[in-house]
């Protein structure tokens, strides 16, 4: 998809851009794939704010997307592109040759008319290694940009589901796999995790400007007050007269945590025998 931009005929459309919609499909989306999506605003259980800037935002129905791709040695007709108003990358309604209708996340260079699979083996590998056909990890060669990765096999994808992110497959050995993710960090997997062949559509998306508040406000994202705005009982950076500096001696969280560049991730977490290189 591309990018459209619009003339200033009024301050907010001066730096406005959005996504050229002319690529999508124009039909409603399968009414069987649908479901009721209940956001809960940023409270818990109790009705109580546990995430901040959270709330609003124009009512969204949930599209049911096959992360499993476990249809196997069927194949299936890629009917419409659609815009999912969930994600940032678009979804492909897919009817199979039995009757089933499933929604995947769209690949770039999957067009209408093309026929995608789920395979356990390849046969001809040459004819299968297309954008759309999704295989275990120990059959796709080297080389080969994937996306939707299992964690662990039978699963579904969990990585690698963002529009226009890919991870690359640098090696095989014994049972395992070694994949560079979009973050760079490179990771061991199992040959059995499943990934799909080619790159997450719509990687325009990140160029996108909202150009006013209120585009913020339909996608469900409420205002951010400065700390150094506030009062001193509410955040470590208020209090003061006047633009005075913070007080300390780094950004601290609402909580007096260390914010900007503190490392979060635990530092003994069982998954590390698996990242060969941690994310720049």
């Amino acid at each position: 998809m591309s990018v459209k931009f619009y003339k200033p005929y009024t301050p907010s459309m001066r730096n406005r851009s959005g996504l050229d919609f002319s690529v999508l499909s124009k039909c409603p989306p399968e009414s069987s794939l649908l479901s009721l999506n209940h956001r809960s605003k940023g409270r818990n259980n109790c009705g109580r704010i546990t995430v901040r800037h959270h709330g609003g935002g124009h009512k969204r129905r949930y599209r049911k997307i096959d992360f499993h791709r476990n249809k196997f040695n069927t194949p299936g007709e890629v009917v419409s592109i659609e815009y999912d108003p969930n994600r940032n990358a678009n979804i492909s309604l897919i009817h199979y040759v039995d009757g089933e209708k499933r929604y995947i996340l769209h690949p770039q260079a999957l067009n209408i008319g093309d026929f995608i699979c789920s395979e356990k083996k390849i046969s001809n590998s040459s004819s299968l290694i297309q954008p759309g056909n999704s295989f275990p990890l120990k059959l796709i060669p080297l080389g080969t940009y994937v996306h939707n990765v299992e964690f662990f096999p039978g699963k579904g994808g969990q990585l690698i589901r963002a529009a226009g992110t890919t991870a690359k497959i640098l090696a095989k050995e014994k049972n395992v796999v070694v994949l560079r993710l979009s973050s760079k960090e490179i990771r061991i997997f199992q040959e059995n995790c499943r990934a799909t062949i080619g790159r997450v559509s719509n990687a325009d998306y990140y160029t996108v400007k909202l150009g006013k508040a209120g585009r913020k406000r339909w996608l469900g994202i409420r205002p951010t007050v400065r700390g150094s705005a506030m009062n001193p009982v509410d955040h470590p950076h208020g209090g003061g007269e006047g633009r005075c500096p913070i007080g300390h001696a780094r950004p601290l969280t609402p909580w007096g945590k260390v914010a900007l560049g503190k490392k979060t991730r635990k530092q003994k977490k069982k998954s590390d025998l698996f990242i060969l290189r941690s994310r720049v």
